[in-house]
C-alpha cells in the first residue's frame, strides 16, 4: 500500500538574503507595518560589536527597546522579564538577532504576549507534557497575534520550527511549548554577521544542523520530499564546515552552513520524527547544562551505532549524502566532529557519571525518545546509550 501522510508548511512566510541584517529588519518592518520593534538580542553582539545599534540606527523611531540578558538554554526567568518589557513597551514585532537560545526566546516572547503570561509560574499551563510511556497532552494557547523575525546567528535551525524549547530552572528540566503562529514570519540569512559567532558555537551547531538532517533521513516516518532536503543538507553543511574552520572568513561558506541549516529542519516542519539524539540532548541540555551543540556531537554517532541494527539501509543514505558509500554513517559524523575540534563524549562536555541515571530517567519524558527507529522503552535502554557516548 502506497505512503499516507500530509506535509503541513509552517507559518513561515519568507526568508531574506543578500542585504544586512538591519536593512532586510527594516524592510521587513516596512512590510509588516510595524510601528513598535523590541529586539531580543545576543548579550555578546551587544557587548562586543555594533550590531545593535546598526539595527537601531536603521529602525529610527520604530525602535521600542531590547533585552539581552536570555542565557543557554532559556530560562523562564529571562523570558518572562522579556515579555513583560515588550508588553510595556507595546510592542506590535519581536525581532531575535543571536542564537537558538534567543530564538526560542522571542517564540516564548510571542506566546508570554498572547497568553497575558507575567509570572514564571504561569508558563506552567502551555508546555507540552510527555508521559513515560510516550502518551503527550497539548495544552491550548492562545493564538499569538504579534509575530517575529528571527535573524540567526547560529546552526542550530530554531528559527524554521514552531517548538520552543524553554527551561524550568527550578526543575531542571527543558519543556517544549508548540504552536503554529510560534514559527517566525520571516527568517533572515545575512553571513557577515555571523563572523562574531564564536568558532566552537558556530562549528557545534552546525552538527547540530546535522543532526536534524541524519535523523530525518533515519527516521520512522521518512517522506521522499524530505529525503532530498535532508541529503542536500549534509552536502552543503559537509563543505561549509569544514571550509568555514579553514577560513572563518568565508561568506560563501557561511552561507553553505545557514542553506544547510534551513534544509535540515524541513522534517521539522512536515512532522518526520526525531530519535534518540534529539531526545537525549534536550535532557543533557536543560538537565546538565551541555549546549545542544556539543549535545549532537556527543550523543548522534553513538544513537546511529545503536540503532543501526533496525535501520542499516537508511544510514546508507546518510553516508551517500556525504559522498562516502560503503562506509559506516557513524564513522562518519565522527570523524567530522573530530575535524572541527569538537568534543567527542560526555565527559569532555562536563557531564559526571552519577548524572546518567538522572539524564536516562528524564530521557523517557522527551517525544523523541519514544520514536526512536530502535524501540526504547526504558531508562536503562536509554542508560546503554549512555555508557557508550561516557
Amino acid at each position: 500500500m502506497p505512503q499516507a501522510g500530509v506535509f503541513q508548511y509552517t507559518a513561515i512566510e519568507r526568508v531574506r538574503y543578500g542585504s544586512s541584517f538591519e536593512e532586510a529588519t527594516a524592510a521587513e518592518a516596512a512590510q509588516l507595518d510595524a510601528k513598535r520593534v523590541f529586539v531580543l538580542a545576543s548579550g555578546t553582539l551587544v557587548r562586543e560589536t555594533d550590531s545593535l545599534e546598526r539595527l537601531k540606527h536603521t529602525l529610527g523611531t520604530k525602535y521600542a527597546g531590547h533585552y539581552d540578558k536570555i542565557s543557554a538554554h532559556t530560562p523562564r526567568t529571562a523570558i518572562v522579564e522579556a515579555g513583560n518589557l515588550a508588553r510595556d513597551a507595546n510592542a506590535d514585532l519581536i525581532v531575535t538577532l543571536g542564537g537558538g537560545s534567543v530564538t526560542d526566546g522571542g517564540k516564548m516572547v510571542v506566546l508570554c504576549l498572547a497568553n497575558d503570561v507575567r509570572d514564571p509560574a504561569d508558563l506552567d499551563r502551555y508546555y507540552t507534557r510527555v508521559a513515560d510511556d510516550g502518551a503527550s497532552e497539548q495544552p491550548d494557547i492562545t493564538a499569538p497575534e504579534v509575530r517575529m523575525v528571527a535573524i540567526p546567528t547560529t546552526l542550530s535551525g530554531g528559527e524554521f520550527n514552531l517548538t520552543a524549547g524553554c527551561t524550568d530552572t527550578a526543575r531542571r528540566m527543558k519543556q517544549l511549548y508548540r504552536h503554529r503562529l510560534l514559527a517566525p514570519q520571516t527568517v533572515i540569512f545575512d553571513s557577515a554577521v555571523t563572523v562574531h559567532t564564536p568558532e566552537w558555537l558556530w562549528l557545534s551547531t552546525g552538527i547540530r544542523a546535522v543532526d536534524h538532517a541524519v535523523e530525518n533521513l533515519c527516521s520512522t516516518n521518512p517522506l521522499s520530499y524530505v529525503d532530498g532536503t535532508s541529503a542536500h543538507a549534509l552536502k552543503l553543511l559537509g563543505r561549509g564546515l569544514t571550509r568555514v574552520k579553514e577560513n572563518p572568513n568565508d561568506l560563501d561558506a557561511r552561507l553553505d552552513c545557514l542553506n544547510g541549516a534551513w534544509l535540515s529542519m524541513t522534517g521539522a516542519m512536515a512532522g518526520v520524527m526525531k530519535g534518540a539524539s534529539h531526545g537525549i540532548g534536550h535532557v543533557l541540555g536543560g538537565t546538565a547544562n551541555v549546549p545542544h551543540g556539543h549535545t549532537s556531537c556527543v550523543m548522534l554517532p553513538n544513537v546511529l551505532r545503536y540503532n543501526k541494527s533496525v535501520n542499516a539501509e537508511q544510514q546508507k543514505m546518510v553516508s551517500a549524502a556525504f559522498e562516502r558509500p560503503g562506509d559506516d554513517a557513524a564513522d562518519i559524523v565522527r570523524e567530522l566532529v573530530a575535524r572541527l575540534d569538537q568534543p567527542g563524549c560526555l565527559r569532555e562536555v562536563g557531564v559526571a557519571q552519577h548524572q546518567l541515571d538522572e539524564i536516562a530517567h528524564k530521557s523517557m519524558h522527551d517525544r523523541y525518545i519514544h520514536t526512536n527507529p530502535r524501540k526504547i522503552t526504558s531508562p536503562e535502554q536509554v542508560r546503554e546509550i549512555l555508557d557508550m557516548a561516557w
